[in-house]
């Protein structure tokens, strides 16, 4: 069996969901399915089962699968770094942070990790289904493309388009990322998913007709949309969550600063009809909410100055000292709750810094270079700050901080997790020509 491409004809197209339904329906077939991305670009990330740090959306859809983790899902990740640089991932361990052109300029070197991973897989799996990222014809950077054009050329697979019917200008994201495709990859593109429709499926019966006999591009499916809020991989598929707050009786604020991370921390709060989730941007009023959580961050020093300037900071500590409601730290926003933060190491920072917490926890944090990856189950930490007096977790009335990503998973979540996912696939599958694709691929 060939391997699959997902490739998107835009970004946020939902690559990601296309990717794990495809596998789901081949693995029900009886096949070995696995997911990869050569290069992701997210603050959220996972520790994998070998112990390495992946992006949750390998994570995710590798859980869909019930297969375990390693850094060969995912080779290459970025995450934000101070400025223009970024944090670079390398086979699942932080290795430095690069400045963008930099990164761009020592491509080739990372393309040895890219192919050891996914042979690896290969020789694992029956079929590999290989995210994309972003569009596959940006053409000032398709000669720096790991994700779309790297894996699609080297090891010819078979391309499946995904365009978001959303957006408006479906016709023309199809007809011109095929025809702005390398021509020895438009030979290997097998059809084009419509995804995200709304109404009537009937009255794009005309759509399906232009698209496979004008543009000669097979519609392997028109998914209608369906709000899931499961797998948030990045802050456009966090804008997207809904919930319904009717019969909530907690009101909880999420503090969104500028690099918060891990969002998927929220998704059993999301699923809970207790539980009405807001994510808060500005210096509102906090103390109509139960609970007030500081989640995850990629650049605790920047969010923690960021939460000073916006009024968030003072507010807070009066809300602990009042204890008018529960304040829940985790992992960044656990280091923001004690009384001093230190980089000395320059993790975050150029010149090392020394930054006044919250107060809460009686300890300073330090930053050290080598980041802590465990896993435990549900739970998982991924951090460079340490605490000598409580390295795991502080609890107080009022208040709960922890390095441990998971918090809020318990038994009820990972059913409604399982019985979400297994729903969204049966209902998309019959929208989907999954039996056209085996054809093409076998």
């Amino acid at each position: 069996m060939n391997n699959i491409s997902i490739f998107g004809t835009s970004s946020d197209a939902g690559k990601s969901t296309v990717t794990f339904l495809v596998a789901r329906l081949l693995q029900a077939r009886g096949y070995r399915v696995a997911p990869f991305k050569a290069q992701n670009v997210s603050n959220n990330a996972i520790v994998a089962h070998d112990g390495s740090e992946i992006a949750v959306a390998q994570g995710f859809q590798a859980e869909v699968l019930g297969v375990a983790t390693s850094w060969h899902n995912n080779p290459i990740l970025l995450k934000s770094g101070r400025g223009s640089s970024a944090s670079l991932i390398v086979g699942g361990r932080a290795v430095e942070t690069q400045d963008v052109r930099s990164y761009y300029r020592d491509l080739d070197t990372l393309k040895p990790i890219v192919t050891q991973a996914y042979e690896w897989l290969n020789d694992r799996y029956d079929c590999i289904i290989a995210e994309g990222a972003g569009s596959p014809v940006e053409l000032n950077l398709m000669d720096k493309d790991l994700s779309n054009l790297f894996i699609a050329t080297q090891f010819k697979t078979k391309i499946i388009l995904v365009a978001d019917i959303e957006k408006g200008g479906v016709f023309a994201s199809i007809y011109g990322v095929y025809h702005l495709l390398p021509h020895a990859l438009r030979a290997n593109v097998i059809g084009v998913v419509i995804n995200k429709f709304r109404g009537d499926r009937s009255l794009f019966d005309a759509g399906v007709r232009i698209i496979e006999e004008e543009f000669g591009i097979p519609v392997l499916g028109v998914l209608p949309y369906r709000p899931f809020n499961l797998g948030f991989e990045d802050s456009q598929s966090l804008k997207n969550f809904t919930q319904d707050c009717q019969h909530a009786s907690r009101r909880i604020a999420v503090i969104h600063y500028p690099t918060m991370s891990n969002y998927n921390d929220f998704e059993p709060l999301l699923a809970d009809p207790k539980s009405c989730v807001e994510f808060v941007t500005s210096a509102i009023d906090l103390t109509r909410f139960d609970w007030v959580i500081l989640p995850g961050s990629k650049l605790i020093l920047q969010d923690l100055a960021w939460l000073k300037a916006s009024g968030l900071f003072e507010q807070i500590q009066s809300l602990y000292a009042t204890k008018q409601c529960r304040i829940i730290g985790i992992c960044g926003g656990y280091q923001m709750m004690f009384e001093a933060i230190v980089d000395e190491a320059c993790i975050e920072v150029e010149h090392p810094t020394h930054a006044t917490g919250l107060g809460f926890i009686d300890d300073t944090i330090y930053f050290q270079r080598e980041k802590i990856l465990k896993r435990n189950g549900d739970t998982f930490e991924i951090h460079h700050g340490i605490s000598q007096k409580y390295p795991l977790s502080y609890e107080a009335p009022q208040l709960y901080g922890t390095f441990e990503h998971g918090l809020f998973v318990d038994a009820w979540f990972r059913d409604y997790k399982e019985q979400t996912i297994t729903t969204f696939v049966e209902e998309m599958e019959a929208y989907f020509d999954i039996e056209r694709v085996i054809a093409d691929v076998s």
